[in-house]
This record gives structure tokens, sequence and C-alpha cells, in this order.
């Protein structure tokens, strides 16, 4: 069975479940580091990626965004010119019943309503305003943070925008 788009889970109209003790086989998060670049330097601009609304983000996803920001960086300015960090944690557990598919499905597949279903992933909740990924770096740097972002802004399953958290008055607009 393939994954599901993300946009099928960014809905956070249902009830959070996180308590992971009294499940079993639950997916492991796919997100490998949550710290990269330098992480001792003190940079003085810090920008960030804030949702438009309230969403789940899939692990997935934070993960693809994860890889385009980092790898992004590290070709245009170098690992030693940024600090990349994710600051959110998937701890939702999606659940899906599973249906049959195929020829001869629809007579086989009535299902039971509202059922429990199985857990199939892990998706991150933010509310409106929050940010998730966060990038401190130097002046000089700064245009190439923006399009990492922005490259960013695109795996995610909502609208998103650009925040400057920290040293706006040092920028030229």
């Amino acid at each position: 069975m393939t994954k599901r788009a993300g946009g099928v889970y960014r809905k956070t109209n249902k009830r959070s479940f996180t308590r992971k003790e009294y499940m079993g086989g639950l997916p492991g998060s796919l997100i490998v580091s949550y710290d990269m670049g330098n992480r001792q330097a003190d940079f003085e601009i810090a920008v960030s990626l804030a949702v438009k609304e309230d969403v789940q983000i899939t692990h997935n996803a934070l993960e693809a965004a994860r890889i385009t920001t980092n790898r992004y960086l590290s070709k245009m300015i170098g690992v030693a010119g940024y600090y990349f960090k994710i600051r959110v944690h998937p701890h939702q557990i999606l659940r899906e019943n599973k249906m049959a598919s195929g020829a001869g499905a629809d007579r086989i597949s009535q299902g039971m309503s509202l059922s429990f279903g199985k857990s199939i992933s892990r998706a991150a909740r933010l509310k409106k305003g929050q940010r998730f990924l966060t990038v401190k770096t130097s002046r000089e740097n700064f245009p190439a943070v923006k399009s990492a972002l922005r490259r960013a802004a695109m795996k995610i399953p909502c609208g998103s925008s650009i925040v400057i958290d920290k040293g706006k008055e040092l920028l030229d607009f």
C-alpha cells in the first residue's frame, strides 16, 4: 500500500492521540537529526519558518524539508556558516482503517464505521503562527537562508511564512 499525500492528515479536527504505552507496533520517526551546521558559533541573525494555520505535519514532510534546507545551505554557504534546528517533534500518532482495494473490492469493503484503525505514521501538531524551522546565520548569508526556507516551505502541506526572529535591524530591505 502506498503512502497517502500529506494533505490527507493535515487537519487537526480529531483529538490528540500520543499515549504510546497503550499501543503496539508504532512506526519510528524518520527525522534523522534535529540540529545541523555550526552549533558553537554565535550568529547575529535568526530566521524561522512559521505556519499560517493549525496543522499536522507528518514526519516524512519534516524530513523532506530538513534535507532540502540542509543540502541547499551546505552547498551555498558551507557547514560553518549556519546553524539549523527543527523545533518540533512528531508525537502525534496517525491511524488509518485500511480497506481492500482492487477489482471487486467494493462488495467486500463495507467495514466498521468509525473504527479505531492501525497506527501508520507520526505527525507534529502546530498552532497558527508557530515556528518549526529556525536558521541562524550572519548578515551576508541572509539571502541564501531565505531561499532555503522558501524551498522548505514547498515541502509542507500548508501555507507558511518566513519570520525574522533576531537581527531585523541589521538587514537592509
